[in-house]
């Protein structure tokens, strides 16, 4: 479960709680992608794929769209 950012907060940013779940998980899905072509089980510094999503989006890196 997320708890930072709280979940409230990162769903104003994407719209909706629903969206915000698709969005973090489509995203956390590629990460572990990039992770295993690089040959790697987990992602850098053991940090979790959700929680790197959820970062991405609070920070502004990741930004949702109705595509």
């Amino acid at each position: 479960m997320i708890h930072k950012p709280p979940i409230d907060e990162l769903a104003e940013k994407v719209g909706s709680k629903y969206a915000l779940c698709v969005v973090t998980s489509k995203r956390a899905r590629q990460l572990m992608e990039q992770a295993a072509n690089q040959g790697l089980t987990t992602l850098p510094n053991n940090e979790k794929p959700l929680s790197t999503a959820a970062q991405e989006i609070y920070g502004g890196k990741l930004i949702a769209t109705n595509d």
